[in-house]
């Protein structure tokens, strides 16, 4: 007997990087994995290395398309876990150069994602007896990120869901909490060159002098969902080798804007 035997988890985003490595670290120890994603070659190469998991097709943005994957959840088995993991950034600019659609898609992804996953999957968690609904955050939450644009408004939003929750569903049993994880290597993080100027301000910036592997945040995410953390909620666990106690990345070389432009001045 494991620690999650008999539980079922649903994992958002679960097809590649931070959200897989969720899925296969709760697998192995003995949950019943349901991932979902927009991508169905992702995962279903996925969830043909993760142990008694599978996966459904569905946006997070498409309220339909959760209740969907949130019924396969929850005929798995006691859904006693979540992790919204689904998220993710674009439109990089300073406000004054936002564009309004994709400030508002970058939005939706994270913020109106994981607000309707937890509105779905609450309901279920509290008749199997408690759960623990985990949000993923970011050091981009709580430290600054120039021209990063909404995606920092978007995780703090996630923090403050979790707290929210954390009081709302608290005594009905269920606990929630928001991982921030800093630089982890993932496919996304590829696209950032390891000799340029923006890695570097990462690394200068890591105490521990590294960045994280997937396998690190899914470690803390099954922390938050299993007994171990039975009275913690309502908190953000940091999976950043101290990131967050120093400044945030500096990703305005790749915008191509000058420092007028930036400034507002131009």
């Amino acid at each position: 007997m494991t620690a999650l035997d008999g539980w079922s988890v649903l994992v958002t985003g679960g097809g590649t990087g931070i959200g897989r490595a969720c899925a296969a670290r709760l697998a192995a120890d003995g949950a019943m994995v349901t991932i979902c994603g927009r991508t169905q070659s992702r995962l279903e190469a996925a969830a043909a290395g993760i142990p008694r998991a599978q996966w459904v097709v569905a946006d997070v943005t498409v309220e339909d398309q959760v209740v969907v994957a949130v019924e396969r959840a929850a005929a798995a088995g006691p859904l006693r876990g979540v992790v919204a993991n689904a998220g993710g950034g674009g439109g990089m600019a300073p406000y004054h150069l936002q564009d309004v659609q994709e400030f508002r898609r970058v939005l939706e992804l994270n913020v109106i994602g994981t607000m309707l996953t937890l509105k779905h999957t609450v309901r279920h968690l509290v008749a199997a007896g408690g759960g623990s609904f985990v949000g993923m955050s970011s050091i981009a939450g709580s430290v600054t990120h120039p021209v990063f644009g909404a995606y920092p408004v978007g995780k703090a939003g996630i923090e403050h869901m979790m707290r929210n929750a954390a009081d709302d569903y608290g005594a009905a049993g269920v606990r929630c909490n928001a991982v921030a994880p800093g630089f982890t290597e993932t496919e996304i993080m590829e696209g950032i060159p390891r000799d340029s100027s923006v890695f570097e301000s990462y690394l200068r910036n890591i105490p521990m002098g590294e960045v994280a592997q997937p396998a690190d945040v899914a470690e803390a995410v099954r922390f938050l969902i299993g007994p171990e953390s039975r009275f913690v909620t309502g908190t953000v666990v940091y999976v950043d080798g101290g990131h967050h106690l120093r400044a945030g990345p500096d990703f305005r070389p790749f915008t191509g804007l000058g420092p007028d432009q930036l400034l507002a001045r131009g």
